[in-house]
């Protein structure tokens, strides 16, 4: 009765330790995948949302007010720097045009007549002047003084001395006048008329092309090379001066205006490089810095940055909203790893887990620096060499054994 007891106590002991080593087995060892902790350079990268701007934007304003003639353009159009877009109703501004030629042209006749014909006719007609009062003089005193010597001798009444000597000062006295007259009309009055011809025709003249510039404001050119984004007005209808026209813009570069944070303002430099992606693709678009503000905006306190792009194929449509990388800057010799061996931490902040050479996994604290889209830098608590859980790493506790399968592996057995 003994035995049979002991037996059946030795049968359950052997049960027991058997369920326990089958119990221990069927613990399965995890399977992970792991790349070693990399040194190399990242871009530290800032990045931010934005929205999206032509290049140059041109609104075309009418000078004058007046019915629209011919629209030659629509909206999507291309059009060139100095084309013809439209053309206003200008019959009265023409008209006033050909006028103000017309007295233009009538100054400038003026002008040549006065220089070439009446100014020297007059200088000529007082040189003759002149000669003919010098002579009549001459005559005079000769006169005088033979009256005065056949009076000394007796042979001639004084009255007619005296009458000889009064012709001779009226003639000399229209001689001087006339030879003050040619003096006066060679130094001053040739130079004022001529002046006066003159300041006619700079009148007429700028007459003129004032009318000629109000007959251009009929004409509506582009001021820049873009497409035709809007247009106010058909073909009929008034277009008023000082009020939008059209709207052309230059869409073959494009402007994405971002907004940062002030601390981070401070690391971006013009002419840095940055990529532009729209929120529907991950299709990144390379440009650069162009304008980082000067000014902080006192309600966001953040400051803007714009970052300009080429957009030759005009894919990029101003006014979306897209998102911006900025290359702040490049850290060399950094630890790199990839962005899914990062996992959260149960203390807080980040872990990696890392796999000694004997296949035991150890969970490591780490600080996570600079990320792309590839790879993250670690500051501190890894370094470059050492084997970290890119798969499977979720759920492993520290000090567990591990597997290490080769990537790839699982999908051949799949196959």
């Amino acid at each position: 009765m003994k035995t049979a007891k002991f037996a059946v106590l030795l049968l359950a002991v052997w049960a027991a330790g058997c369920g326990k080593k089958e119990e221990k087995e069927a613990e399965p060892v995890p399977l992970v995948q792991v790349t070693p902790a990399a040194g190399g350079s990242i871009r530290r990268l800032i990045q931010a949302d934005a929205v999206l701007y032509p290049r140059n934007q041109a609104s075309v304003v009418p000078k004058i007010s007046a019915p629209v003639r011919v629209m030659y353009v629509n909206r999507g159009d291309h059009v060139r720097e100095g084309q013809l877009l439209a053309l206003l109703e200008s019959r009265d501004l023409a008209a006033a045009e050909a006028e103000s030629k017309a007295q233009y042209d009538q100054a400038e006749s003026n002008y040549k007549s006065t220089t070439a014909a009446t100014v020297p006719e007059e200088v000529v007609k007082a040189q003759t002047d002149v000669q003919a009062n010098k002579e009549a003089m001459d005559a005079a005193q000769k006169v005088y003084e033979s009256r005065q010597k056949l009076y000394q001798e007796g042979a001639l009444a004084r009255k007619l001395v005296d009458d000889a000597d009064v012709a001779y000062v009226q003639a000399r006295s229209q001689y001087e006048t006339a030879k003050q007259h040619l003096d006066t009309l060679q130094s001053v009055a040739k130079q004022e008329q001529i002046k006066a011809a003159a300041a006619q025709v700079d009148t007429a003249k700028a007459h003129h092309q004032g009318a000629q510039a109000q007959l251009s404001y009929a004409e509506i050119r582009s001021p820049i090379s873009g497409v035709i984004a809007d247009r106010a007005v058909y073909p009929g209808e008034m277009a008023n001066a000082g009020t939008p026209l059209l709207t052309v813009m230059d869409n073959t570069s494009v402007v994405a205006r971002a907004t940062i944070p002030q601390s981070q303002a401070s690391l971006v430099k013009v002419g840095a490089a940055a990529t532009i992606t729209q929120t529907d693709t991950t299709e990144g678009v390379s440009g650069k810095v162009t304008v980082v503000s000067p000014a902080v905006d006192p309600n966001s306190t953040t400051i803007q940055v714009w970052v300009e792009a080429a957009n030759p194929q005009e894919k990029l449509k101003p006014g979306v909203t897209v998102h911006v990388s900025i290359v702040a800057a490049t850290i060399a010799n950094a630890v790199l790893v990839p962005p899914a061996a990062l996992l959260p931490s149960e203390e807080g902040g980040t872990q990696v887990i890392v796999v000694s050479a004997d296949s035991v996994a150890h969970a490591r604290k780490v600080e996570v620096g600079a990320r792309e889209t590839d790879k993250v830098q670690i500051l501190s608590g890894l370094k470059p060499g050492e084997q970290v859980v890119t798969v499977g790493g979720l759920g492993v506790e520290n000090g567990a054994k591990v597997t290490i399968e080769k990537p790839g592996a699982a999908e051949k057995e799949e196959s």
